[in-house]
């Protein structure tokens, strides 16, 4: 497919549905897991599925946007290029953050302040914030 310039609102509203049904959905797990958290085991097995899982929804929410262009994401620390230094940190660099040559990528100025060379461990808070920050960037620039 070629890059994309714009998007629709219904692409948009599908997207931001898909997101919001697997939050829930993490939501509900943790409050039915609440009344266990003095189970040692649930509570690692918590803390070591929550960074994943949401690691992998970056990767879920940048798909659905993939083929947005340069010309209209720009070159700045936006919330749309901070996901894609994300995605590409996660698939090829095992979760650590990296800069590249297009990308002006400014700590201060992203959602998340990750400094380069971070490792990628994003818990639910850190997620939504991001996605909320992405969704609003998308409609901003390309409908």
């Amino acid at each position: 497919m070629l890059g994309r310039k714009d998007y629709t609102k219904d692409e948009v509203d599908h997207a931001r549905r898909a997101v919001d049904r697997q939050l829930a959905a993490y939501k509900k797990l943790v409050k039915a897991s609440d009344g266990a958290t003095s189970d040692a085991k649930v509570v690692a097995a918590r803390a070591a599925f929550e960074p994943l899982f949401f690691d992998n929804m970056v990767l879920a929410l940048d798909r659905f946007f993939v083929h947005r262009i340069r010309a209209v994401a720009g070159k700045d620390c936006n919330p749309l290029n901070e996901v894609e230094l994300l995605v590409e940190a996660l698939l090829n660099h095992d979760g650590v953050l990296h800069g590249n040559k297009v990308i002006k990528y400014v700590p201060a100025q992203t959602v998340l302040k990750l400094e380069i060379g971070d490792q990628i461990r994003l818990d639910p808070a850190q997620f939504e914030r991001l996605a909320n920050a992405f969704f609003a960037e998308i409609e901003a620039k390309f409908m």
